[in-house]
């Protein structure tokens, strides 16, 4: 079975640029936020739109009027994560098919993999960390990036030093990418040969429950 590696980080650490690293090296990546954009101007469009009328032009979610929409409204947040999540882990588990024959390790590139008890899908957990003046100073060379906005961030986002406690491998990005690489090629080494471990789709799981 393929090994399901889970690779989070908070904004500013270099998990996108981690995850490419992956790309690069041959290891299967599903980009969970990529996933959200797709199905925002696919099947996700209408779901979106009948519950939050206005929010989709021209079959695509405008995602500047659904954060108004949502914003500051913790039922609201549920009301659109319960429409979101439950597709983004449906073509989450088309890929980990698609690929349980072809590659021994596959990553699921999920931000708030720990937030959101994603860690459970998978075999290990990867944090790719910074020091906190890198994270910052990336984040805030960003165009239309404030401070404001950073905490705002921060605020959603578990604090690193608890991911970090809560995951089996580390890539610290703060040394460049060269040594970034360097790290992910000592992990996949540390991979070779393990097996993941035997899965269950939804469907199993919920007549698993309903037996139980």
């Amino acid at each position: 079975m393929t090994f399901v590696l889970g690779l989070t980080g908070s904004i500013g650490m270099g998990k996108s640029a981690t995850a490419d690293i992956f790309r690069r090296l041959g290891v299967p990546v599903h980009d969970a936020d990529a996933s959200v954009h797709a199905l925002y101007r696919g099947r996700a469009a209408p779901l979106i739109e009948r519950a939050f009328p206005g929010t989709v032009s021209d079959g695509t979610v405008d995602r500047a009027r659904l954060g108004a929409a949502v914003l500051g409204d913790p039922e609201k947040i549920r009301q659109l994560e319960a429409i979101v999540h439950p597709l983004v882990r449906a073509e989450e588990e088309k890929f980990l098919e698609s690929v349980s024959a072809l590659a021994p390790v596959a990553v699921l590139d999920i931000p708030l993999l720990l937030e959101t008890g994603g860690e459970r899908r998978c075999d290990a957990v990867l944090v790719v960390t910074a020091p906190a003046d890198v994270q910052r100073s990336r984040v805030l060379a960003r165009p239309g990036m404030t401070e404001e906005k950073f905490t705002v961030i921060l605020d959603k986002q578990m604090p690193d030093a608890e991911k970090r406690a809560r995951s089996h491998f580390l890539v610290d990005t703060s040394w460049g990418f060269a040594s970034a690489e360097a790290q992910v090629r000592s992990i996949l080494a540390c991979l070779a040969g393990r097996p993941g471990r035997v899965r269950s789709s939804r469907r199993e799981e919920k007549n698993v429950g309903a037996v139980a």
